[in-house]
């Protein structure tokens, strides 16, 4: 081992060590400055390093799929406010530890849209979960059961962006939305939570089975957020639409959807 790669060793430069070779004859070809080459050379290694971090944040983050804000076809959901999308990729609403609500019916991309702004929180350093309701229940359910609730909540909040997904798809029992808010209180103006809903607001009550609880859980969900309300068809059934498979208006794309 030479006296540069020992030292690039002892520094843990692991990216720019198997480059800098390549680096070096590229600077001699190209004539590069001390300072060109020092900016390309820890450029290298800093885009290593920060590939390597974002692989492991969206490893432990647990998304179904990864999916970009890019990837999303706003041509299909006219309706959504691509300045409000941007301003939230921006990520703005991490740093002040605020809330995004997506609401409306199965298939017109809430997830998608969830995933991607957890991707650019894992891409902008940010620890991000995500986890669907009835999974979430599961795991606070049998954490209680084993006297281990409050360790598991403080693991949950340890997320910077925690992405809750499908609320509403299936009702909760007292017991259980007594453990969300539980949840939902300890991340309160503390981490930011993304969430998406087939259920207007108004509806909640039903969820979460019991409407004084329910306005409690909306009331700090809600207090510093951002909510996307989404009217448009489902992705989904599109193809079965265009081939005449389905009428024109489905019940789930007429669903409308009532936000705050």
């Amino acid at each position: 081992m030479n006296e540069l790669e020992n030292l690039l060793t002892r520094l843990k430069m692991d990216h720019l060590s198997g480059a800098v070779e390549n680096l070096l004859e590229q600077a001699t070809k190209e004539e590069l400055n001390y300072r060109e080459f020092l900016i390309r050379a820890l450029s290298q290694e800093w885009n290593g390093r920060r590939s390597r971090g974002l692989e492991s944040r969206l490893k432990q983050a647990r998304l179904p799929w990864i999916k970009t804000l890019e990837q999303f076809d706003f041509t299909f959901q006219p309706g959504i406010d691509r300045k409000v999308i941007r301003e939230l990729a921006g990520l703005a609403f991490v740093e002040r530890n605020e809330n995004v609500i997506l609401l409306g019916p199965p298939g017109v991309g809430k997830t998608h849209l969830a995933v991607a702004l957890g991707v650019k929180a894992a891409d902008g350093g940010h620890r991000v979960l995500f986890t669907p309701l009835d999974k979430l229940m599961a795991t606070l359910l049998k954490a209680k059961q084993e006297n281990r609730l409050e360790r598991q909540i403080q693991l949950l909040s340890y997320s910077r962006v925690l992405i809750l997904d499908e609320i509403g798809y299936l009702p909760m029992t007292r017991e259980e939305a007594s453990l969300f808010f539980r949840l939902l209180n300890r991340r309160y103006e503390k981490a930011s939570i993304i969430l998406t809903s087939n259920k207007s607001f108004v509806d909640w009550g039903e969820v979460f089975g019991d409407n004084v609880l329910a306005s409690a859980i909306l009331d700090r969900l809600l207090h510093h957020s951002t909510t996307v309300n989404i009217k448009g068809q489902s992705y989904r059934l599109k193809d079965k639409r265009k081939a005449g498979m389905l009428s024109a208006k489905s019940a789930s794309d007429d669903a409308i959807m009532s936000g705050r």
